[in-house]
Parts: structure tokens; C-alpha cells; sequence
């Protein structure tokens, strides 16, 4: 009897689906796929560090705060000199955008590439302390082409979930449309079953369960926060990108989300995600109350 079926041989890692994937790329020279393999690289030891974390007595306040105005932690500054390093050296980019830097990072001209990398180096980084999930969010596009290149394949969402995800304690600023929504999913008026509700607080948890189980994920405008909280350029354009590329949709609540001009690289957005009849019924209610 083989043991072939309990032990693969053949291993798909990510680094060879980008490297296998840049070879079929028509006129590909391989600069985005070393920049991918080199953005890689960073995430892997920033994972390290963090599970490595209480032992390395890296957690805690470095005693600033950043340019978005969140507290930064010590794994916050390690974590984005990481990926800085690491991206410069790859000969990939000729500039970067960081949650951390007020200032766009501009790559010395001896390691100048084709692509700008905006990235939010350590989203949900307050949840370390709780062991929540928290991850890197990343976006790549190419210098004056502003394009998001795909490195996942065959995910799909639900077209209808039955989990909403928000913050609702600032239910008290939310617009009415938001609270009547909410609403609507606690006491379906069709006889439907209520959704769930599920926040975890790192957007990169609670859009990985929306995708995998189809739903709604909400951070709207609302009083204290008119434009919305979630920064476009590093965390709402790469999440609406991948939602998209499953079937889902992304909005700020009046246009979709990969539509907006940017103004500034740490332009705030309402967003919402999911799964395309949760959003749009969401956004219907929007309509009923402009």
C-alpha cells in the first residue's frame, strides 16, 4: 500500500505559484516577482518576531504615535523597518507608502525600480497583547499605470452570508441607514433567520472570515469619523481588490471603493465588503435614507 496520499511531494509555497506564475507572464523580466519574494521574505520574519514576542520583550508602546494618530508599538517599528529594508533591496521600487511614515518613502536611486508598494506593516498590532490574528496588508502597483497585480487564484465568496461584522459601539454616531440596516439584519421583518454578528478589530481577521463564509464586513462614516477611519491607498484598495477578484463587492457606501481618486496617501474612506447581496442591500438602505 502507497503512502504517497498522507505525505505530498509536490509542495505548492507561495514563492513557487509567484515564481511559476512570472514565467508564463508574457514579456515578464522578473522585477515583480523578486519585488513579491522580497516582500515575502519581510512578512515571514515579521511573523517571527511576533510570535516571538513576549520572549523578545518587543511588545508595548515605543512611546509615539503614528501619522494616522494609532499608538505605535514596538512591533509596529520593527516591523515596518522590515519591510522597508526588504523592499528597497529588492531593486523592485521606486517609492513606498507606510501607515508609519507621514512622508512618501523615496527608494535611493541605485535600487530604483518600476513599482510603488503601499503597505500597512502590522494591521491590528493593539491585538497582540489578546493573541488575535493580525496580519500585513499590502498593494502593488506600477509606476504611472496604478494597477493591482493578482497573486491568488480561485477564491471565491458567497453570494449571500449570514454574518455582519462592525464595530457597534459607536452606534451611537452611526448615520441612520447604518443603525436601520443593523437593524434589519437583528429583526428580519421576512421571516428570515437573524445574521450573526462577529468583530474581531483586525480588518484582515474579519475580511478573511467574510471571505470564507460570505457576509458583510462595515466601517462606515460616522460622526467622529466623517471620512470614515480605514485608510485607501494601503488598507481598503488591496482588501477591495482581493474581495473583487471572489465575486464580492467593495464601497465606500456611494461608489465602489477601486473607483476613488486619491487625494492624499493617507486618505480615510467609509468601506464596506462582502458578499454581493449583503452589500447591496446594505447600500440600498443607504438610498432609502439620502
Amino acid at each position: 500500500m502507497s503512502d504517497r496520499s498522507t505525505f505530498d511531494t509536490d509542495v505548492w509555497t507561495l514563492t513557487r505559484f509567484v515564481m511559476e506564475m512570472g514565467r508564463k507572464a508574457k514579456g515578464a523580466t522578473g522585477e515583480l516577482t523578486q519585488l513579491i519574494n522580497s516582500m515575502l521574505t519581510a512578512i515571514k520574519a515579521i511573523s517571527s518576531a511576533v510570535r516571538k514576542a513576549g520572549l523578545a520583550h518587543l511588545q508595548g508602546l515605543a512611546g509615539s504615535v503614528n501619522v494616522t494618530g494609532d499608538d505605535v508599538k514596538k512591533l509596529d517599528v520593527l516591523s515596518n523597518d522590515l519591510v522597508i529594508n526588504m523592499l528597497r533591496a529588492s531593486f523592485g521600487t521606486c517609492c513606498m507608502v507606510s501607515e508609519e511614515n507621514k512622508e512618501l518613502i523615496v527608494t535611493p536611486k541605485d535600487k530604483r525600480g518600476k513599482y510603488v508598494v503601499c503597505f500597512d506593516p502590522l494591521d491590528g498590532s493593539s491585538n497582540i497583547d489578546c493573541l488575535a490574528s493580525i496580519g500585513t496588508i499590502f498593494a502593488i502597483y506600477k509606476r504611472a499605470i496604478g494597477e493591482f497585480i493578482l497573486t491568488e487564484k480561485n477564491v471565491r465568496i458567497k453570494p449571500r452570508g449570514k454574518i455582519y461584522s462592525l464595530n457597534e459601539g459607536y452606534a451611537k454616531y452611526f448615520h441612520a441607514s447604518v443603525n436601520d440596516y443593523i437593524r434589519h439584519k437583528k429583526h428580519p421583518e421576512d421571516g428570515s433567520s437573524p445574521y450573526g454578528a462577529r468583530y474581531v478589530g483586525s480588518m484582515v481577521s474579519d475580511v478573511h472570515r467574510t471571505i470564507t463564509y460570505g457576509g458583510i464586513f462595515l466601517y462606515p462614516a460616522n460622526e467622529k469619523s466623517p471620512e470614515g477611519k480605514l485608510r485607501l491607498l494601503y488598507e481598503c484598495n488591496p482588501i477591495a481588490f482581493l474581495v473583487e477578484q471572489a465575486g464580492g463587492l467593495a464601497s465606500t457606501g456611494t461608489q465602489r471603493v477601486l473607483e476613488v481618486q486619491p487625494k492624499a496617501i493617507h486618505q480615510r474612506v467609509p468601506f464596506v465588503v462582502g458578499s454581493p447581496d449583503d452589500v447591496n442591500e446594505y447600500l440600498s438602505f443607504v438610498r432609502k435614507h439620502q
